[in-house]
């Protein structure tokens, strides 16, 4: 997945790995390959990206869970978490009803110089802290951590779709995201408060008497 474009010189690869004293490999020009990705890299570093992140859990202390998430990004380096979303109580997807214990769910905005798989990978990690189980695709859990957008890229990558291929039409994510940025948009899908007066509210309970903290 191609998300920035590269610059530097460009020469032909081929002579690049031919040309220089061959008895010494330190004095070989950098192929144009190689200038070209890290040249991409340097972009990413110097140009900090806004992303939004999801967070739920109904497993647990989930109130806290979800804390240590955010304090878990917070922790990253090249992250800052710049906005927290109120907490929302919701029913699990895809599961019939009173089977499994309802979730917190709730929305982050970050600022980063991680590209998008590096974030995956974090978010991964944070889950893995958790004890995250993975054994059924809608079973309970204790964090659940997802990608909901990265600036505006859009890509079908397999391993990372952007933005995320359900956030359109979720309410636990629509709500907390909209109180968090009212002028968002879900890259190729429109504006969040759109989408959400589209597929309304129900089942999303907001839980005033709780509440998550941006990190100092």
């Amino acid at each position: 997945m191609s998300l920035f474009s590269a610059s530097g010189p460009q020469s032909d690869p081929a002579s690049d790995l031919t040309s220089g004293p061959a008895s010494d490999p330190t004095a070989q020009p950098v192929p144009a390959a190689v200038v070209a990705q890290v040249d991409a890299a340097d972009s990413t570093l110097s140009n900090p990206q806004w992303a939004v992140v999801s967070l739920g859990s109904n497993l647990g202390n989930r109130l806290e869970t979800l804390q240590g998430a955010i304090d878990a990004l917070e922790d990253t380096p090249g992250l800052r978490v710049k906005a927290v979303s109120p907490v929302y109580e919701t029913e699990p997807w895809g599961v019939d009803p009173g089977s499994q214990p309802s979730y917190f769910n709730a929305v982050v905005v970050i600022r980063t110089t991680l590209p998008p798989d590096s974030l995956l990978e974090r978010g991964h990690a944070i889950e893995e802290a958790y004890d995250r189980v993975r054994e059924e695709r809608w079973g309970p859990r204790t964090i659940d951590v997802d990608i909901l957008a990265y600036a505006d890229v859009v890509s079908d990558d397999p391993g990372l779709t952007l933005p995320h291929p359900r956030a359109h039409e979720r309410a636990f994510v629509l709500a907390p995201w909209h109180d968090v940025d009212p002028e968002a948009r879900v890259p190729g899908r429109g504006p969040v408060a759109e989408l959400l007066a589209g597929i309304g509210r129900e089942g999303v309970r907001p839980r005033a008497d709780l509440e998550l903290r941006l990190p100092e």
